[in-house]
């Protein structure tokens, strides 16, 4: 089911690390979101966490974009890998929106949230203009970062 990161934790992480790094540099160096635009992204990732808070797997699997949602089995499937591999978004405890910027035809959004227990994690999300002009998310990456929230 996701064997690399249960065979490989040590080159998953660095290689998560790596990505996010990159996403991060990414969005210093594209091109700033209008208003309009990062006010709809937001919107739609705050949507997906309230679906997960509420556990509405379906609609929660509904902010996904198309390549993501053809890749997981199902909206089950999608919650319950949320659930077990990205707990913090599952469940956070706080969310604060970072300035997202358009890369491309992708737009990335750092997001700070903190977990249940009071760690700080970087979370990048990605998120596809549709062509009903809707934004969906196409990927989420996260790294625990040093220190704790109050």
């Amino acid at each position: 089911m996701h064997t690399p990161i249960r065979c490989f934790p040590s080159l998953w992480r660095a290689t998560v690390g790596t990505l996010l790094a990159l996403l991060v540099s990414a969005s210093v160096l594209a091109t700033p979101l209008s208003s309009q635009d990062a006010k709809a992204v937001r919107e739609v990732i705050h949507a997906q966490l309230d679906a997960f808070a509420a556990d509405d797997a379906e609609k929660a699997f509904s902010y996904a974009a198309p390549s993501l949602r053809k890749s997981v089995a199902s909206a089950q499937y999608f919650m319950a890998m949320v659930r077990g591999q990205y707990a913090v978004v599952y469940r956070p405890a706080s969310v604060a929106y970072l300035q997202p910027a358009l890369d491309g035809k992708v737009v990335v959004q750092p997001v700070q949230m903190s977990d249940t227990e009071g760690a700080s994690w970087m979370v990048v999300y990605t998120l596809e203009r549709q062509k009903n002009k809707q934004w969906r998310i196409s990927g989420c990456f996260l790294k625990e970062t040093s220190g704790r929230m109050a």
